[in-house]
């Protein structure tokens, strides 16, 4: 256990404001040694280690140390499902997608791969009914898991308003469907706000719930393998998921958070901060840093 450390997502310098120029993963590193960061979480997304990219273990290795070299770890490593959305994907296709990112894992030294459901949440997508849907992704899922299980990985799924499962009730029905000790929910506060208080792009009734992020963490007691700390202004990034701004400039209450994550059980020593399409994602790093170390040495010391 010990003292908490801090990563950033990667993808945070290549989306957003830098879609248009990409800040070479050389770059990022840098400023990130310098701003003291525990380590980085890496995404397999180009230009930085691109899934084709990826396919050559060399090229993973290069990233390894280059990391290693500035002192970097790994939280987690970010999938590119895009081409196997689990509710549409041949089993076989999604899990031979699935072994190349377990691969990257290996290499880059993280126990955690993260995934979401890919399909838009306002409609069942392939024409099928929500239950036919619903139970498919989670049987997929339990076959991810299982696999991940093997070589000793994660399975972690980020639910949030920009994709299919978002209403608090799916959140925990899906990861008890799963029923699998090695899958386990990503806990980002700004989508546990915007799904649980704002009831942001839920599709049919609207679902929110009084006790908000907090009673959000508590009903997914023993479930949570990931976290992200970002603040939720209540706003949506273009109508799409949430938008991650910066400490600060919103409504969450973070001890009251890091309290309920705690009694939700949540031991891992990361606690990962995420600037996902900040504008200026770069200039937002070191306030955002200087914000999680005060939270750490107030609450993520035991």
């Amino acid at each position: 256990m010990g003292k908490k450390k801090v990563s950033v997502g990667a993808w945070a310098y290549i989306w957003g404001g830098y879609a248009e120029d990409p800040i070479p993963l050389t770059t990022v590193v840098k400023h990130l040694q310098e701003m003291e960061f525990d380590g980085i979480e890496m995404g397999a997304f180009a230009p930085h280690l691109s899934l084709e990219d990826a396919k050559d273990r060399k090229k993973r290795l290069e990233v390894k140390k280059l990391l290693d070299d500035h002192g970097l770890g790994v939280s987690a490593l970010a999938a590119e499902f895009g081409k196997v959305p689990p509710a549409l994907a041949k089993p076989t296709d999604y899990i031979d997608v699935l072994l190349q990112h377990l691969d990257i894992c290996h290499d880059l030294g993280t126990n955690k791969l993260r995934t979401d459901t890919i399909s838009p949440p306002t409609e069942i997508p392939g024409g099928m009914d929500y239950e036919t849907c619903f139970w498919r992704v989670a049987q997929i899922w339990r076959r991810a898991a299982e696999v991940s299980a093997n070589e000793g990985v994660l399975f972690v799924w980020e639910f949030e308003p920009g994709f299919l499962f978002n209403k608090p009730s799916e959140v925990v029905r899906m990861v008890h469907a799963v029923d699998h000790p090695n899958f386990t929910v990503l806990f980002d506060s700004c989508h546990a706000h915007m799904c649980a208080v704002v009831g942001s792009r839920q599709m049919g009734e609207k679902e929110t719930l009084p006790g908000g992020v907090v009673q959000f963490a508590h009903m997914l007691t023993g479930k949570i393998g990931h976290v992200h700390f970002i603040d939720s202004d209540e706003t949506l990034h273009h109508d799409d998921t949430s938008t991650h701004a910066p400490f600060g400039q919103g409504v969450l209450d973070f001890p009251a958070i890091v309290k309920a994550l705690e009694d939700a059980g949540y031991e891992d020593d990361w606690w990962p901060m995420d600037l996902c399409f900040w504008p200026k994602a770069l200039e937002a790093t070191a306030p955002a840093k200087k914000f999680m170390d005060e939270l750490v040495a107030k609450y993520g010391q035991d």
